[in-house]
This record gives C-alpha cells, sequence and structure tokens, in this order.
C-alpha cells in the first residue's frame, strides 16, 4: 500500500484525476423538482379519488356482511331485530331468545364503517322493507355525492 502511495506522490498527482463535469447543476436539479411538482400536482388528486372509492367499497363489503348476519338471525329466530335489540343481538344473545345461535358475526364488535361512525340500523326499513342498514358517507350528513353519498342496504 505504500509503494502506491509513494509512486502517486512521486508522479506529482497526490489524488486520483476528478472530472470536471461530476454532479448536478442548480438548473438540472430545479428542471427535476419542477417536473416531480407537475407529475404530483396532476396525479395526487387521482389518488385521492380512488381512496374515496376504496373506502365506499369497503363499506359495502362491510354491510353486505351485516345483512347476511341478519338474515341468519331472521332465519334462526323468525324475525329481524328490534329498534331496541339494535345490531349488537347479532353478536350478543338476548336473554328472551332461546333459539338464538349467534354470534352472527365472526367478531366480538359490530364494526364501524371506514370513517368510524356506526352504521345505523333501523326496523322496519322504508319502502317496506324488513330493515334499513346505512352509513351516511364521507361527510356523516343526509345525502350527498361521490364519497360524501349514503349507502343504503337492503
Amino acid at each position: 500500500m505504500t509503494m502506491v502511495l509513494r509512486r502517486l506522490f512521486i508522479r506529482g498527482k497526490k489524488t486520483p484525476e476528478v472530472s470536471d463535469d461530476a454532479g448536478f447543476t442548480l438548473l438540472e436539479l430545479l428542471v427535476v423538482l419542477v417536473i416531480i411538482g407537475l407529475i404530483s400536482g396532476l396525479v395526487g388528486p387521482q389518488v385521492m379519488k380512488l381512496l374515496g372509492k376504496a373506502k365506499s367499497d369497503v363499506a359495502k363489503v362491510q354491510m353486505d356482511n351485516i345483512t347476511s348476519s341478519l338474515n341468519l338471525f331472521n332465519l334462526d329466530i323468525g324475525r329481524y331485530p328490534t329498534n331496541n335489540e339494535g345490531l349488537s343481538a347479532l353478536i350478543k344473545k338476548p336473554s328472551d331468545m332461546p333459539q338464538w345461535s349467534g354470534p352472527y358475526l365472526t367478531n366480538d364488535v359490530i364494526p364501524n364503517d371506514p370513517w368510524n361512525r356506526p352504521y345505523m340500523y333501523t326496523q322496519p326499513g322504508t319502502n317496506g322493507k324488513p330493515y334499513q342498514l346505512k352509513s351516511l358517507g364521507a361527510d356523516g350528513a343526509i345525502g350527498g355525492q361521490a364519497e360524501d353519498a349514503d349507502i343504503t342496504k337492503p
């Protein structure tokens, strides 16, 4: 190793040659930053739309699962849970139901919607339906469009 250092020193070279064009100029860096900004400005809103739609899809799947559980409850008991019993009758046996063979949901708790609010259950439902299961969407208010729209079963 010392021989190599001696040869470099003797030849007058203290360090290996360094190219003059190593690194990036300020202009090149600015161009790259502008391109990244344009791409994120175009792609960002599209990603947020997909995220909102994904939450609505998750709510629909959860509501399908709860609907299936309500139908199993109806097969065993002969009716759907009352407003007083609510969805908790799917996981906890009411005292006056010997034919209850639940829990009808796999979890020990009723899931909240993707916006962390409880699903709304009413019995009887509207338009002659036996019950209604509802999520108010992202805005948490009745009505709305896109990701703010209410999701209702059945």
